[in-house]
């Protein structure tokens, strides 16, 4: 017998084995089902029974059109919208304010820093400024050491401190130009 008949009886065999445990791993999939329904056991969701993730609150009724960053002074969120993209909203999270809130309105991301100390001296990062008001500078910004505890009521503060991965994605979203809207 040739090499090559050895090899052809060889490659012929390796494929019946696959096709038989293909066979046996369908049917195992069959009898397990069969036997959760049996045992009264519900079946196992398929990945489209799946439930979708929560979806963050509703954006506020005034927060404008098109794309931006909305913050929610009574709620204390952010949200970014895109209406380029499905879903638009592209994010949203909790944040914590400064010891003063921006006024209500349509503001513009003016300025940006990568790295800076805030108005409470800590060490901050991913600020993204909106407008200052009475002498208070409004941003939005991460504490570098990733709290964010409240700023000391006794200074006036108008850093908006997210969590560092929140201040990422506001970061990328957000540059210079992009409208802001403070809503109630």
């Amino acid at each position: 017998m040739g090499p090559g008949v050895l090899v052809s009886g060889l490659t012929a065999g390796a494929m019946a084995v696959v096709v038989l445990l293909a066979v046996q791993a369908d049917g195992a999939e069959s009898r397990a089902e069969a036997a959760r329904v049996e045992a009264g056991l519900p079946a196992e969701p398929s990945p489209s029974a799946v439930a979708p993730a929560p979806s963050a609150p509703e954006l506020p009724a005034s927060s404008g059109t098109g794309y931006r960053v909305v913050y929610s002074v009574s709620r204390h969120r952010v949200w970014l919208v895109d209406p380029r993209k499905t879903p638009q909203l592209q994010a949203s999270f909790a944040v914590t304010p400064g010891s003063t809130e921006p006024t209500p309105g349509n503001y513009s991301v003016y300025s940006r820093t990568a790295t800076g100390k805030g108005t409470d001296g800590r060490q901050i990062e991913h600020v993204v400024r909106f407008t200052q008001q009475s002498g208070v500078v409004f941003g939005f910004g991460a504490a570098a050491d990733g709290s964010t505890a409240p700023p000391d009521a006794s200074l006036r503060t108008g850093g908006i401190r997210s969590s560092r991965a929140d201040g990422q994605v506001l970061w990328d979203f957000a540059p210079t130009g992009t409208r802001v809207v403070v809503a109630e």
